[in-house]
């Protein structure tokens, strides 16, 4: 089998393939957890709050399992962890729909959590201005995972079981006629066919460049920009053992504590301008940084005048609502899409690639949400 896309997607569907006992090569243009690619950078949130979207929370939960198993496997790393447990605070108004579905979703899937009153949350995090904040909910055993070494890790443990890795441009496929019944093989930059049984393609914000008539139209890379803020020196109120990591929904912002002495992360989570994530600026752009230190000076008087000590561009890759797309092509039946992580995806890739081998290999029942056919070519985003 050949996965194309050494994300965190692709990554895990290798992973998972090669355990149960499916010879299987991993292909990417620029490398695993490359600067380009959705799944870079150096930090993404795992939470198990989706409001009522249960789906979602049991992935969470089935995939954070996951993620320790495979750092467990990997004791070298325990200088540097993967995985922090900052907690992931959700804040929101009274009354507000969305963080009620959320606890009554963690309550059904036994997730730990506190709920916090204005109160509370003052006396606890007083780095926060409560303007429009009156209730929390804190998830106790969620946090952040460091994405870019958190999927080399398991691209090393891809190779320990047997996947071979290759570092190529697969061309987009070709086929006699639209009635061909498979996809004999792949070509790459240097003019190699590759022959396999199976392709999955879980190459992220590419997905829409390699099948433009397909997913052209359904696939929406956007641009998303994302700080980190200097703390004040020997100040320890922005570390994890002071803050966790937070979500204001309405604000359309999240942000991380100082991890790893990299600074306070914030970013947007908006989504921002549709791009080319091969040729897209990877600068921040002049507007973002003046509303982002508006939204600082705001909402953390403490950090009014840090300086932004680094900054990140990369991109989502939207489906029309936010749900994966994981089916078939609609000609090949040997070729597969696996992608849409639509900015909620990082944390999911143990079970996505689960549910992708469960497909291929045992041809079980399929997610409708998933579906090709669900994926409409205008934006509506349902998924947070």
């Amino acid at each position: 089998m050949i996965v194309v896309g050494a994300g965190v997607f692709g990554a895990w569907t290798a992973l998972h393939l090669a355990r149960r006992g499916q010879r299987v090569l991993l292909v990417d243009a620029y490398g695993p957890a490359n600067a380009r690619a959705s799944s870079s950078g150096e930090s993404r949130i795992i939470r198990m709050g989706y409001g009522a979207d249960e789906l979602y929370t049991r992935w969470a939960i089935n995939s954070l399992a996951q993620w320790k198993e495979l750092f467990a496997a990997a004791p070298a790393l325990e200088a540097a962890p993967l995985f922090h447990e900052t907690g992931v605070l959700w804040l929101a108004s009274a009354g507000d729909k969305q963080l009620g579905a959320t606890k009554e979703a963690l309550t059904r899937c036994k997730v730990p959590f506190e709920s916090l009153n204005r109160d509370a949350i003052a006396e606890r995090y007083p780095q926060f201005a409560l303007h429009g904040i009156d209730t929390g909910v804190l998830e106790t055993g969620s946090g952040v995972l460091m994405a870019r070494r958190s999927v080399m890790a398991v691209v090393e443990q891809a190779a320990s079981h047997g996947v071979e890795y290759r570092q190529a441009h697969v061309a987009s496929p070709t086929f006699a006629q639209a009635s061909a019944p498979q996809l004999d093989a792949i070509t790459t930059n240097n003019g190699e066919k590759i022959a396999a049984g199976q392709f999955i393609f879980a190459c992220g914000a590419w997905l829409g460049k390699v099948f433009p008539e397909i997913l052209g139209p359904r696939i929406f890379p956007s641009r998303q920009e994302v700080f980190f803020f200097g703390v004040p020196p020997g100040d320890e109120s922005f570390s994890a053992k002071a803050l966790p990591t937070w979500l204001i929904q309405r604000d359309e912002v999240y942000g991380m504590p100082d991890l790893e002495s990299r600074g306070f992360k914030i970013a947007l989570d908006h989504h921002g301008e549709r791009v080319d994530p091969d040729t897209q600026s990877r600068m921040v752009s002049a507007e973002s940084n003046e509303r982002v230190r508006a939204y600082v000076a705001e909402r953390f008087p403490a950090l009014r005048n840090a300086p932004i000590v680094e900054t990140r561009v990369c991109q989502y890759e939207n489906t029309s609502n936010g749900d994966f797309l994981i089916d078939h092509h609609p000609q090949l039946s040997n070729v597969w899409f696996a992608g849409g992580g639509s900015g909620h995806g990082f944390k999911h890739g143990p079970a996505f690639g689960e549910y992708v081998t469960r497909q291929l290999l045992e041809d079980g029942p399929a997610e409708p949400r998933f579906s090709l056919a669900s994926k409409a070519t205008e934006q509506k985003r349902a998924v947070y």
